[in-house]
């Protein structure tokens, strides 16, 4: 476990200048091209390691990551809806809306719902522009921020190191952090998942003061956005795995404890699956938390894990 990280500008040495080719790859359609093009290799591939699942038993934790989408009007609406909702109360929901419509969220939402930051500057406020901070998050009433992201990491540049000490930094000042891993398309199809998601935790592992209130996000790069899912067996692997990791490395109280959520494409129609596994303890959902409906619907296949225990 680290101390407290300096408040201190770090020199951004976390951040690494992208080249444009990166970045238009990674948003362009022979992206989703090549996904298409190998996702059948990737359902085949056999685990590259004997995983023995450990079976969680955490409360369910849904998330809604709204990324840079909507308008005052739109989330006026997405309010409304989730409002409206019938939702499990056995489980626990947090929604991140843009910076600019914390506020608008916060005074409209139900108590029932948390609202979560999609990132945070790794210390103290100052002449950071464009950066937002733990404590200016905490004054709009987040009680979340999600770290990690793989929009942060491959398409800003955020290394592993620089995202443990955001994480240090924002649960030594009392948010929560839902810390994102997940491999790429190359590196899954070259039998690197385990070993690109432990690497990615243990920069948290050897960051954070506490586990408390860390909730473990994995999302394959791969699925985020492309339409494209890990089937359940998948998912279920690379948990199991993160969670004898987080006993071997950590503690097994911490493994037993930290809930492991997927993201990745998870809507309405695939989440009940997903949510039968052993050691699947919710979802950080993104385009299907735009739609208070099916975002209702995702929250409420909890009970999918329910009948299945």
């Amino acid at each position: 476990m680290a101390s407290m990280v300096s408040t201190h500008c770090p020199q951004f040495t976390g951040l690494r200048r992208s080249s444009p080719s990166k970045l238009e790859t990674f948003h362009s359609r022979s992206f989703s091209q090549h996904v298409n093009s190998h996702i059948r290799l990737i359902s085949s591939r056999k685990p590259s390691r004997a995983v023995v699942s450990m079976a969680s038993n955490n409360k369910f934790f849904v998330g809604g990551n709204w990324k840079c989408n909507g308008t005052k009007d739109s989330i006026s609406k997405l309010v409304s809806d989730l409002n409206n909702a019938k939702l499990e109360a056995d489980v626990d929901v947090v929604v991140a809306p843009p910076f600019v419509y914390i506020d608008q969220v916060k005074n409209s939402l139900t108590g029932r719902i948390e609202i979560s930051a999609q990132n945070s500057w790794v210390g103290k406020g100052g002449a950071f522009t464009g950066e937002i901070s733990v404590e200016q998050l905490k004054d709009t009433g987040c009680k979340w921020v999600i770290l990690g992201h793989s929009e942060r990491r491959h398409v800003i540049g955020e290394d592993d190191q620089f995202i443990g000490k955001k994480a240090a930094y924002a649960l030594t000042e009392g948010l929560g952090v839902i810390a994102c891993i997940g491999e790429k398309l190359e590196e899954r199809e070259a039998g690197k998942t385990f070993d690109v998601c432990f690497q990615q935790l243990k920069a948290f592992a050897d960051a954070v003061p506490s586990w408390d209130n860390v909730v473990v996000a994995y999302e394959p790069v791969w699925a985020i956005g492309t339409g494209k899912v890990a089937t359940p067996v998948q998912a279920q692997e690379v948990h199991a795995a993160c969670r004898d990791w987080l006993k071997n490395n950590v503690s097994a109280e911490v493994a037993s404890k930290t809930r492991i959520i997927y993201g990745g494409s998870v809507n309405g129609g695939n989440c009940a699956e997903l949510a039968k596994q052993e050691d699947i303890d919710g979802f950080l959902v993104g385009g299907a938390s735009l739609k208070g409906p099916e975002f209702a619907t995702i929250i409420n296949s909890a009970t999918s894990k329910k009948v299945a225990a």
